[in-house]
C-alpha cells in the first residue's frame, strides 16, 4: 500500500469509491483550513467533501448530506499493517 490516500473515498458501503481497508487505517481530512472529523466522502481533484446533515435521513434511513467546496488534503492517520511489520 501506498502512503497517498486516494484521490476520491467513501464511508457509504454502497458507493464504489468505497473501500474498507483503506478507512480502517483512519483518514485525517484538512478541509479550508480545519480538520474535520465528520467527513463522508471526499474528492481532493474536484475540491469537495461530503458532511452529514445533522441527524436527517432520508425516506431509506441513509443520512442526508451537504456537498461542500474548497480545498481538500486528505492524509493516513496509521501506517500500513506491511510498513507496522518491517519497522
Amino acid at each position: 500500500m501506498t502512503d497517498t490516500p486516494p484521490d476520491r473515498l467513501s464511508t457509504n458501503h454502497r458507493s464504489p469509491f468505497f473501500q474498507q481497508e483503506l478507512l480502517e487505517r483512519g483518514i485525517g481530512i484538512r478541509f479550508k483550513d480545519g480538520v474535520r472529523h465528520d467527513v463522508e466522502e471526499y474528492c481532493i481533484s474536484e475540491g469537495w467533501i461530503r458532511v452529514a446533515l445533522g441527524k436527517k435521513v432520508d425516506r431509506n434511513g441513509n443520512p442526508l448530506t451537504l456537498k461542500l467546496s474548497g480545498p481538500v488534503e486528505a492524509w493516513f492517520e496509521r501506517p500500513a499493517a506491511s510498513d507496522a511489520d518491517e519497522g
